[in-house]
């Protein structure tokens, strides 16, 4: 895994995630509440994730 970096979809945001992304996995963490955990998708769910995103489509 990489290190834990703030997501680029947080921008300007007070309430932000920040994520780790790896080969074959991708974790997700609220910057505000770190000690709590985080949440681990497999990184092609990820990736279709912000798609959807980028494409209005959520």
């Amino acid at each position: 895994m990489n290190e834990w970096h703030k997501s680029s979809y947080s921008q300007g945001e007070t309430s932000c995630v920040e994520v780790n992304e790896g080969p074959h996995s991708v974790l997700v963490r609220d910057t505000q509440n770190r000690e709590l955990g985080h949440l681990s998708f497999k990184a092609s769910e990820w990736t279709s994730f912000l798609k959807e995103i980028k494409y209005g489509q959520l």
